[in-house]
């Protein structure tokens, strides 16, 4: 298991949709050690496999001492929301206030395949909609009110990671990407 560098903002793999996971094999259980090893070391409460050039729908999550991942995800949001600061390993540095649903029930697979329930609130429920925001394309600036999201534009583009040394290296995954993160 190793930790892989994070994809930034601008990189394409980050804007497109990933692809559903078919094979619960060891390849696939090695991405899940990567995506964790990498969270941790960033330090981060979530990567998904986009962040790391891999278009597959998977993600990990550490949130308030729970460790976890979790594979094709599909969820149920409550009617009730949270507005509060939201970051990203993808956008470091940079944090701004955005509104989730207060809980989520997520459903999916862990990486043997076996079927997986999450049911979150509060700081797990955002993380678990941002993460799997990043599997449909999405970016948590995409989810801000137009004034924020003008504010948050002008700051990334100030920021010191945002290219103004060059456009985004990008790097080959280790893992199958199905034509994604090339």
């Amino acid at each position: 298991m190793s930790v892989q560098p994070i994809r930034l903002f601008g990189d394409p793999v980050l804007i497109t949709k990933a692809e559903p996971v078919v094979d619960f094999d060891a390849e696939l259980r090695r991405l899940v050690a990567d995506l964790t090893d990498t969270m941790q070391d960033a330090p981060g409460s979530g990567l998904a496999a986009p962040q790391i050039g891999v278009g597959l729908r998977v993600f990990t999550y550490h949130v308030e001492g729970e460790l976890g991942h979790l594979i094709n995800p599909e969820l149920s949001l409550s009617t009730d929301d949270q507005f509060g600061p939201e970051g990203c390993l993808s956008i470091p540095g940079l944090t701004f206030d955005c509104r989730r649903a207060q809980s989520v029930i997520a459903k999916g697979f862990n990486m043997y395949g076996d079927p997986v329930v999450i049911e979150g609130s509060d700081l797990l429920a955002r993380c678990i909609q941002h993460e799997t925001d990043h599997l449909d394309g999405i970016l948590f600036v995409d989810r801000l009110d137009r004034e924020t999201r003008k504010l948050a534009m002008k700051a990334i583009r100030e920021s010191e990671w945002s290219g103004l040394a060059g456009p985004p290296q990008i790097k080959v995954s280790p893992h199958p990407t199905n034509g994604f993160g090339l």
